[in-house]
């Protein structure tokens, strides 16, 4: 319970005092609650929680604390202007992203590409997303998905011009795979999308 409340108030950006003031519980409470030399009563705790704007289930551990607040949930933003929000924990397992690609003027470049160990499954929502997969270009739209090893080179770019592009993806990082329950699961790489024909005019093959 201790660290669970240190870290909620971290990410708050609160500080003991700060939270003393606010609730009326003394610092070295705080401190010795949070330190675990001192079992907080229901009372303190329905207090933090409001503060912290968390659940009594989030402080006792029942549910992933990250999902709490829209502050573990912002958007974050890579080099390259796309927003990232994380949708699950980064507790080994399967991650969950939701990626947004801002939209661009000029024509695109092909996509720069890695490789890496694990498996991705990819999804777009909105908007035509370029992607590199190998020697394959495909330009893949609303409701088109991919997956694929990613120890083949691979990257993605907004096919553009003139509108952003959302996408989905959910990686493996020791090969994790979606599993169906209606279909046999699929095998190596399959790819849902437009043919390289699909690509808009002025793009590097």
């Amino acid at each position: 319970m201790g660290p669970r409340l240190r870290a909620a108030r971290e990410r708050r950006g609160a500080t003991l005092t700060g939270v003393s003031r606010a609730t009326g519980i003394s610092p070295s409470t705080l401190s010795r609650i949070e330190t675990g030399r001192r079992k907080p009563t229901l009372e303190v705790l329905l207090q933090l929680a409001k503060e912290y704007e968390i659940s009594l289930d989030e402080l006792a551990g029942t549910t992933p604390v990250t999902a709490a607040k829209p502050r573990a949930s912002a958007p974050q933003r890579s080099g390259d202007d796309k927003a990232v929000l994380p949708l699950t924990r980064y507790v080994g397992g399967l991650h969950a992203h939701k990626h947004v690609l801002p939209a661009i003027d000029t024509p695109p470049t092909r996509p720069r590409q890695v490789s890496h160990d694990g498996y991705e499954w990819l999804c777009v929502l909105y908007g035509r997303l370029w992607l590199a997969l190998g020697d394959q270009d495909l330009i893949l739209t609303a409701g088109d998905t991919a997956e694929f090893d990613t120890r083949t080179a691979h990257g993605v770019a907004n096919a553009g011009p003139g509108e952003p592009v959302e996408y989905l993806i959910m990686f493996g990082p020791q090969g994790e795979r979606l599993r169906s329950r209606t279909t046999r699961p699929t095998v190596g790489v399959s790819v849902s999308g437009r043919t390289p024909d699909s690509r808009p005019k002025g793009t590097t093959p």
